[in-house]
């Protein structure tokens, strides 16, 4: 090595040994809350580059969207809670969940100024219990299942949302979605921020009693119980929503081939038949729940 390079050399690593020995200055606690404050303060006032997606699920929009959405007055969010269980031989395990994709848009758009939160996918129940035939999960505990809800809540109040309804499509979820709005009520309760479990959308008593008495549709079914003449937990409500979002969710094609197109006495076909009473129990199904919103909001609550 020459000796133009060695001097170079031997500076360099002098410079780097001066530097690495330098005591690197210490943010004072104030000093770190004054620059988070700033860079806050930088991403509200950031504006979105691009057109805002049309949508209402949170997951499907950017931070920019959600930000957005919440200034422009969409401050009321829904939390919908299905689960995954054993349907019969024809119904998808996740069919609560299925339902509550077409459920939550349906209410969101009819309430307004409302975005629905990613779906609660799983319910309560004893995940440490034996597996038996017929039987299936995953589940949570009735704890894990609470503090998950209320986790979600407080969340969203963080966000921004001011009114904050809990929507569960299956029976078990009902009992954690209440604990969750009583304890996040009682938390805030000097504040606007409000949570309300819903249980009227949870109504396929109603439901039944709709189809049969005001569609005459003789579905085998009585309307307190969880299954029909078929003797599987699957009825005419669920499978026809279900199959407006998804045909193979209700296995139609599978059920046409092996003769089994019919619950509890009524006929699946044709499909469109089947997918326009879907529409139209989704219509009465979210009837009934906004009016109860509804009335939750006239009560100043």
């Amino acid at each position: 090595m020459n000796t133009k390079w060695s001097v170079l050399l031997a500076v360099f690593l002098m410079t780097t040994n001066v530097a690495a020995q330098r005591p690197v200055r210490q943010l004072t606690p104030e000093q770190m809350e004054a620059r988070q404050a700033a860079r806050q303060a930088e991403l509200n006032a950031a504006v979105r580059p691009i057109r805002a997606l049309n949508s209402l699920w949170i997951e499907e929009l950017t931070w920019m969207e959600i930000r957005d959405a919440v200034r422009a007055g969409n401050t009321t969010v829904l939390v919908l809670t299905g689960g995954v269980e054993s349907n019969g031989p024809h119904l998808a395990s996740g069919k609560h969940n299925y339902s509550n994709k077409l459920m939550g848009e349906s209410v969101a758009k009819a309430l307004g100024e409302t975005l629905i939160a990613p779906l609660v996918t799983l319910e309560p129940g004893n995940p440490s219990g034996p597996v038996t035939v017929g039987n299936t999960g995953p589940m949570v505990s009735q704890a894990t299942y609470i503090a998950w809800l209320t986790d979600m809540g407080d969340s969203l109040r963080g966000m921004g949302f001011s009114q904050v309804y809990f929507l569960g499509d299956s029976g078990g979820n009902r009992r954690g979605m209440q604990a969750a709005a009583d304890a996040l009520n009682e938390r805030y309760g000097g504040e606007p921020t409000r949570f309300h479990h819903v249980p009227e959308f949870y109504n396929h008593d109603k439901v039944r009693q709709y189809i049969q008495e005001t569609l005459g549709i003789p579905e085998e079914m009585e309307y307190q119980a969880s299954s029909g003449s078929d003797g599987i937990h699957e009825e005419l409500s669920i499978t026809s929503i279900m199959s407006v979002i998804d045909p193979t969710s209700i296995r139609f094609d599978e059920r046409v081939e092996a003769g089994r197109a019919t619950i509890n006495g009524i006929s699946l076909l044709p499909l469109s038949d089947t997918q326009s009473l879907g529409r139209m129990l989704i219509n009465y199904r979210t009837r009934l729940t906004v009016d109860a919103i509804e009335a939750l909001r006239a009560d100043g609550r």
